[in-house]
């Protein structure tokens, strides 16, 4: 497990220097005739771009083993569960119907969605619910979380809302900044470190919870630790970056193959195979029409969701046969 982690963080640094030097030929020529703004066009504009897709990349997939490993259900993702759905919601309120403008009160609006489009998950679904009935609780939360989000826009005070928002609403990189990237970034950092010390029980809750409290660990404790940073972490993201789908339930997906079915173990591969796949979309929507900007938001939902059919018919042929 250790070598394939290696392996993981050896391809994604190797994807991450790609991804900040692509396209070359502008830094080519720039360094030729203007040495100063190359390194400023590398510094100031590619190098927020390139962090924030690493980290976005691996909170989306740390999150999402987080959520499945607590939830026992591989389709726990924060996308399914409608919790990016939530943060964008919080976030469209607090910048056009409270004027907010300030990148880390918009985080909080964020995460403050997010936590509550979970918690109502876990209302309605319970905590360790068949996939059926969360899956179906997630896509209503969803669909809910969109059409207020979709409403909020269209109310707004600003006539131009919906033309402001829609690269972010469906997932985007482009013209972000070191500040933006730092407030993003520190809080879900700080996250995902606290997730990854959770590992342990997070493989034990896999043999029931009466195993968990017998060994000292309080379920209900660790279900809201759970929730609550994956819903920060989340938030922070989709607040400057936009949601972004089906990542989180992928790299789990690929990350439990690795670690064997320990749900724990797969935290950190998660996360990396996060950061490799975000930063392999986000690489593909640069070769796409001259002058046309693609949200890399809609080239992970339509390479995600035949991938997501198949991932629940295979779970279907399982359960009957």
């Amino acid at each position: 497990m250790i070598r394939t982690t290696l392996l993981l963080v050896l391809m994604m640094l190797a994807l991450a220097l790609a991804h900040l030097l692509t396209p070359l030929a502008p830094i080519t020529e720039l360094r030729r005739s203007a040495p100063d703004t190359a390194w400023l066009l590398l510094f100031e504009i590619r190098l927020p771009r390139t962090l924030l897709v690493l980290g976005y990349g691996f909170v989306l997939g740390m999150t999402g083993a987080a959520l499945q490993a607590l939830f026992g259900n591989p389709l726990a993702s924060p996308d399914v569960t409608g919790s990016s759905s939530g943060a964008a919601l919080g976030t469209v309120f607090a910048a056009y119907w409270l004027g907010a403008t300030q990148p880390i009160v918009l985080a909080i609006a964020g995460a403050g969605g997010s936590l509550g489009a979970l918690g109502l998950m876990v209302l309605l679904a319970g905590r360790r619910a068949e996939t059926t009935t969360m899956l179906l609780a997630g896509i209503a939360i969803a669909l809910a979380a969109g059409a207020g989000t979709s409403l909020l826009l269209a109310l707004a005070p600003s006539p131009f809302a919906f033309y402001d928002s829609f690269d972010w609403l469906m997932g985007s990189f482009v013209d972000r900044s070191l500040p933006q990237a730092a407030i993003a970034l520190i809080p879900a950092a700080l996250c995902c470190a606290i997730l990854a010390l959770r590992s342990r029980p997070l493989d034990l809750i896999a043999l029931g919870e009466d195993v968990l409290a017998s060994l000292g660990y309080d379920p209900r404790r660790l279900a809201l630790q759970v929730i609550v940073l994956s819903s920060i972490a989340i938030g922070a993201c989709v607040s400057v970056c936009g949601a972004i789908g089906f990542v989180g339930l992928l790299a789990p997906y690929a990350a439990r193959r690795l670690s064997r079915g320990h749900p724990g173990q797969a935290l950190v591969p998660a996360g990396l195979i996060g950061s490799i796949l975000l930063l392999v979309a986000d690489i593909a929507v640069r070769f796409g029409p001259e002058g046309r900007t693609i949200p890399v938001g809609i080239l992970t939902t339509v390479a995600g969701t035949p991938l997501f059919v198949w991932i629940v018919v295979t779970m279907r042929r399982r359960v009957t046969s």
